[in-house]
C-alpha cells in the first residue's frame, strides 16, 4: 500500500516550509467552549462559520467496494479520524544489539484498569518491519508521548532505515537506560512515558483480496515516568501546558495544543432533571417539528 501513496504533497518542501510564518508558540490557556450557554436538546452549537445554505449532502463510500484501492481508505481516514495521539515507540531486537524508535499514531487508550494501549500497523506478522518485529520478538516496549519540543527529532525516526540502523542516532534523542520492567530505554525528552508489556496480537484481513494487510497489538502498561513539573501532587493529571502535546492529522500534517476549553459530564437525574426532564425535551422538540 505505501508504494501508492505519495506521502509529500509539495515538489520542494523546504521552499513551502521557508514561505510560512514561524511558530507564535502562544502558552497553553483556556478558553470559555463555543456555546457557554447550551442547553440539553439544543443540538449543534452555532459557532462560526455559518453553516452552508444549503446544506451540502453526505455521500456513501464502501470501503470494500472492488474498484476502490486501499489507499485510498488510508488517506480518508487520517485526514478525518484527527488529532491522532502519537506512540514514539521503543523497542530492542530479540538479541539485544538492535534499538529501534519509531512513532505510531494508530494509537490510542483502550482501559485504565488496568492500563491497556492498541497499536496498530500497516503490515501482517510475516512483513512485520522492525518495531512489530521486536514487539513480536520480546513483549515489551516503551511508549513516549510527543511533545512540541522534540517534534522534530519524533519525526525524523520515521525514516525508512534498514533493520539493525538505530533512529536513536538519526533523531539524537536520549536513550534512558533506568526502566524498571523493560529492557528498552525511554524517551529521556518525553514529558511522559509508559513502559508497556505485550497483551496480544490480532491480524486483520482486507476485504477485497483476503490477504492478510494489519496487524493489532495490545499492550499493557506496567510503569508510568512522569516528568516532576509536569504532574500534580497526587499523580494524577499531566499538565497540558507543560506536555505541549503534538497530534496527527492528515498527509504530513501534525497539530500543535495550545488552547483547551473544560465541558463537565452530565448527570441524569441532576443536571438534565431525570426522565421528567428528558420527557420535557421530547415535547419541546415535537412542537418544534409540528
Amino acid at each position: 500500500m505505501s508504494d501508492r501513496i505519495n506521502r509529500n504533497p509539495h515538489p520542494d518542501f523546504n521552499k513551502v516550509q521557508a514561505s510560512r510564518p514561524a511558530p507564535s508558540n502562544p502558552p497553553f490557556t483556556y478558553t470559555q467552549t463555543a456555546s457557554p450557554t447550551w442547553s440539553f436538546g439544543s443540538g449543534a452549537n452555532t459557532s462560526p462559520p455559518p453553516p452552508p445554505s444549503p446544506p451540502p449532502r453526505h455521500v456513501p463510500i464502501d470501503p470494500a467496494h472492488p474498484d476502490r484501492p486501499a489507499a485510498l481508505n488510508y488517506k480518508l481516514l487520517i485526514s478525518a479520524i484527527v488529532p491522532r495521539p502519537i506512540a514514539l515507540l521503543s523497542t530492542l531486537s530479540r538479541d539485544g544489539a538492535a534499538a529501534n524508535l519509531a512513532p505510531f499514531s494508530y494509537f490510542s487508550m483502550m482501559s485504565h484498569d488496568p492500563p491497556i494501549l492498541v497499536i496498530g500497523f500497516a503490515s501482517p506478522v510475516d512483513r512485520a518491519k522492525d518495531s512489530l518485529r521486536n514487539l513480536l520478538d520480546t513483549g515489551e516496549g516503551v511508549v513516549n508521548i510527543i511533545s512540541d519540543h522534540f517534534v522534530e527529532a519524533a519525526n525524523s525516526t520515521s525514516i525508512d532505515a534498514p533493520f539493525g540502523v538505530s533512529e536513536w542516532d538519526i533523531g539524537g534523542l536520549t536513550a534512558v537506560h533506568d526502566c524498571e520492567v523493560v529492557s528498552p530505554a525511554r524517551v529521556g525528552e518525553a514529558v511522559f512515558s509508559i513502559e508497556v508489556k505485550v497483551e496480544s496480537v490480532r491480524e486483520w484481513e482486507s476485504r477485497t483480496s483476503g490477504d492478510k494487510t494489519g496487524t493489532m497489538v495490545v499492550l499493557e502498561g506496567v510503569r508510568f515516568w512522569a516528568r516532576e513539573d509536569a504532574i500534580d501532587s497526587d499523580r494524577s493529571l499531566i499538565d497540558p501546558a507543560v506536555l505541549r502535546p503534538i497530534g496527527r492529522l492528515g498527509g504530513i500534517t501534525y497539530s500543535r495544543t495550545n488552547e483547551g476549553f473544560e465541558l463537565t459530564r452530565p448527570k441524569f437525574d441532576e443536571d438534565l432533571g431525570g426522565r421528567a426532564g428528558l420527557d420535557k425535551i421530547k415535547k419541546k422538540s415535537r412542537n418544534a417539528m409540528e
